[in-house]
C-alpha cells in the first residue's frame, strides 16, 4: 500500500476573487471552475497537472479540514524559470520577497528558493531545482 501523488489541495481564503488575481497575476497559474457530481460550482487554481481548491472563509464545502483557516498554509512551488527572472516580475509587481534566493531541500533534493506572501498571508516558496 502506497500513495503515488498529490491530486489537489485545498485553501480556506478570505477572498476568492482577490485570491485568483495574486496566483494568476504574481505567479501565473490558471483560475479554473469546476463542477462535482454532488455539489454545487467551485473555483480552483490550475498549473501543471495540479490543482488548489478554495474555499470561503465561513461557507466551506463539507467534508472540510477540521479547523479551516486563512494564512496556515506553507507551499512550496517549482519553476524552471530562473529566479533572477521571477524576482524582477515581483519587483515590477511591488510584491515583496520576504527571504531569498536561498538553498534548501526539496521532495527530491536541492533547491534554491525565494519566500514571499499570499494575501492571507501564507507562505510562499518559489523555487528552482538545483
Amino acid at each position: 500500500m502506497k500513495v503515488d501523488a498529490l491530486d489537489h489541495l485545498v485553501l480556506t481564503v478570505l477572498d476568492i476573487d482577490i485570491t485568483i488575481a495574486f496566483y494568476r497575476d504574481v505567479l501565473g497559474m490558471r483560475a479554473g471552475v469546476f463542477q462535482p457530481p454532488d455539489g454545487p460550482r467551485r473555483r480552483a487554481l490550475k498549473f501543471g497537472t495540479q490543482k488548489i481548491n478554495l474555499h470561503q472563509k465561513g461557507a466551506e464545502f463539507e467534508p472540510k479540514a477540521g479547523t479551516p483557516t486563512p494564512g496556515s498554509a506553507d507551499l512550496c512551488f517549482l519553476s524552471q524559470t530562473p529566479l533572477k527572472d521571477w524576482q524582477l516580475h515581483f519587483a515590477a509587481l511591488g510584491v515583496p520577497v520576504e527571504q531569498g534566493p536561498v538553498m534548501r531541500t526539496g521532495a527530491t533534493g536541492a533547491i534554491i528558493s525565494l519566500y514571499l506572501r499570499d494575501p492571507d498571508g501564507n507562505l510562499i516558496e518559489l523555487s528552482n531545482c538545483v
